[in-house]
């Protein structure tokens, strides 16, 4: 498994790994401690696993936490979907820079996404389906959204969005998210 620095979001990594193939199928380490221990993360601080599945172009996002945010390892493990991290840490060498990458079953690579990053993702294939490893417990109360068609983030999303939580389509704009962070 290899690691890289995401350049364009200060502290965001990928963690590619290697996967081993044959007639079978193949095999492939999608979590390695001591890699993500290299890169400056302590693998123990993780403290929930949670799965999505979407159908193709369902948009879930930006979503974020108040408070001390949320870190999170992101992989999709079967299809594909188009994801999108954005840094809302003000002290950041990176603040407001966005990231836009595919990630897919077909390579497992996963996205480290620091704290104070808002992250979404829509699927790109029906059905796609996201594993997150968190670093802290689930509490409603510290939710926060961004409107996912914000014009001051223009994120160009590949497909027309098919469906929207409650939540997504109330979000806010930027402006009034960062007002809870």
């Amino acid at each position: 498994m290899k690691a890289t620095p995401v350049p364009e979001i200060e502290g965001a990594f990928l963690f590619e790994p290697t996967p081993h193939a044959d007639e079978r199928g193949f095999f492939s380490r999608t979590f390695d401690a001591e890699v993500v221990r290299s890169s400056g993360i302590d693998p123990d601080g993780f403290s929930q696993d949670s799965l999505s599945r979407s159908a193709r172009g369902v948009l879930r996002g930006m979503h974020l936490r108040s408070g001390r945010g949320e870190a999170k390892l992101v992989r999709c493990s079967y299809g594909r979907v188009f994801d999108v991290i954005v840094d809302l840490r003000p002290g950041s060498a990176t603040f407001r820079n966005q990231k836009h990458l595919e990630l897919s079953g077909d390579t497992q690579v996963t996205l480290y996404v620091p704290a104070g990053c808002a992250h979404g993702f829509q699927a790109l294939t029906d059905p796609a389906d996201v594993s997150y490893r968190i670093d802290r417990r689930h509490d409603p109360a510290e939710d926060v959204a961004i409107a996912f068609d914000d014009p001051e983030l223009a994120i160009p999303w590949p497909l027309p969005p098919a469906l929207l939580s409650e939540r997504d389509r109330q979000a806010p704009t930027l402006a009034v998210a960062l007002e809870r962070v």
